[in-house]
């Protein structure tokens, strides 16, 4: 059986939201006799210029076959990509003709913007995720997701991530042995659960060696200790100035806020997969009070606790 795939471009797309996709059905339909047909997409056709100023070449939109799959490159052009009335319009005629509708990074703002996303559980790149529940405030916004489906339509976090989500699409259509042969083959690390942390793949992009590396593990094992800046460098046999410059240079982000999206991804963690009562998760991951928790709960996932644990129990 072969599936027709179509990646929609437009000006100031991320490649490798596009390339990645691209490689990862490349290489799975040689492993499984053609699987795939691929087009590239856009509105108009022709060259397309990505960010990097490199271009693919595009087949209009329009004269577009009929497609199982189409996913929408995500990049810096989708701000203005998605105030386009015949993008809007393609998207809306692919979500009732396509089998799947997909975004990568930032692509979801054009899903969203033709009301693909609307009352869906959605997640792109984490810098833009307060953005896109901003704008769209009926679509339940995951921060932390590496990819979600919900129904016909999946949506993925920042760049590489697009090529987890394909990983997981190839595992539902040739079967989890293609798509594990096939990430290797791209050498990359097979993680077909979309439930995986974009944080926890932050920390897992951090220096990996050394004393910063060393105080991430120490904090996860001790989350409900009080974690300020000054036990932590005094942890790391660092001054506080020093250790903070080092952190952030190693994670990307402050010691505080660091401490914070640990505590949440373990008390997110407990609130979907067990029965702990909320109270006594808040007190073991270092929240204390459980109001607090909610609190950190409605910033970062737009959900407290108790209705995240009844969206798991749904799932």
């Amino acid at each position: 059986m072969i599936r027709h795939i179509g990646i929609l471009l437009y000006p100031d797309f991320q490649i490798l939201d596009a390339t990645g996709p691209i490689a990862a059905f490349e290489i799975a339909g040689r492993m499984a006799d053609r699987a795939y047909v691929l087009t590239i997409l856009s509105r108009d056709g022709g060259l397309v210029r990505s960010s990097s100023g490199v271009a693919l070449e595009t087949t209009a939109a329009r004269q577009a076959a009929p497609l199982d799959t189409l996913i929408v490159a995500g990049g810096d052009g989708s701000r203005h990509a998605m105030r386009c009335p015949e993008l809007r319009a393609f998207l809306q005629a692919q979500a009732t003709r396509a089998r799947r509708v997909c975004s990568v990074c930032s692509g979801a703002f054009l899903l969203a913007a033709a009301g693909l996303l609307e009352g869906r559980r959605a997640t792109t790149h984490w810098e833009r995720a307060e953005e896109l529940a901003r704008l769209f405030p009926t679509i339940r916004v995951d921060p932390d997701a590496i990819h979600i489906q919900d129904g016909s339509v999946w949506t993925s976090a920042g760049i590489s991530a697009g090529i987890d989500l394909v990983l997981a699409l190839i595992a539902g259509d040739l079967g989890e042995a293609v798509a594990r042969r096939v990430a290797q083959q791209m050498v990359v690390f097979y993680r077909r659960p979309g439930g995986q942390s974009q944080f926890s793949a932050l920390l897992d992009m951090s220096d990996g060696e050394g004393r910063i590396a060393e105080i991430l593990g120490w904090i996860r094992s001790h989350l409900a200790e009080r974690l300020t800046v000054e036990a932590l460098a005094e942890q790391a046999s660092m001054s506080p100035r020093n250790f903070s410059r080092a952190f952030r240079l190693s994670v990307g982000m402050s010691p505080a806020r660091a401490v914070e999206r640990l505590r949440l991804e373990a008390a997110r963690e407990r609130v979907e997969h067990s029965m702990t009562p909320i109270e006594m998760v808040a007190v073991a991951t270092g929240f204390r009070d459980p109001e607090r928790m909610r609190r950190a709960f409605l910033r970062v996932f737009g959900l407290p606790p108790q209705a995240m644990r009844r969206n798991a129990a749904r799932s």
